[in-house]
């Protein structure tokens, strides 16, 4: 059984479907919103794959830092300076 969704598009959705028809991209308005629907759940899954990354990222900090093993910002600004001075001053570089 198939549902059936009517729905009325505001007039600068209904003229994007037709820019797209007009393309000839899409042959059909139904082709022109079920690839929207397609890019929003492309989105919501990168979204949701770059939040649970985010996530372990603030498990290992918060894991580390219980453990002792951070440093302040300006600690850690001052040795990324001299990280880069090394590296830039060295013979090898």
């Amino acid at each position: 059984m198939t549902n059936i969704m009517q729905i009325i598009l505001p007039p600068e959705v209904e003229a994007l479907v037709q820019r797209q028809l007009i393309s000839g991209k899409y042959n059909s308005a139904i082709e022109v919103i079920l690839a929207g629907v397609t890019l929003l759940e492309q989105q919501q899954d990168i979204y949701r794959g770059r939040l649970q990354e985010l996530q372990q990222d603030a498990l290992v900090g918060w894991e580390a830092s219980q453990r002792g093993e951070v440093v302040d910002g300006a600690t850690a600004m001052a040795q990324i300076r001299t990280n880069m001075r090394s590296r830039y001053n060295s013979p090898e570089a």
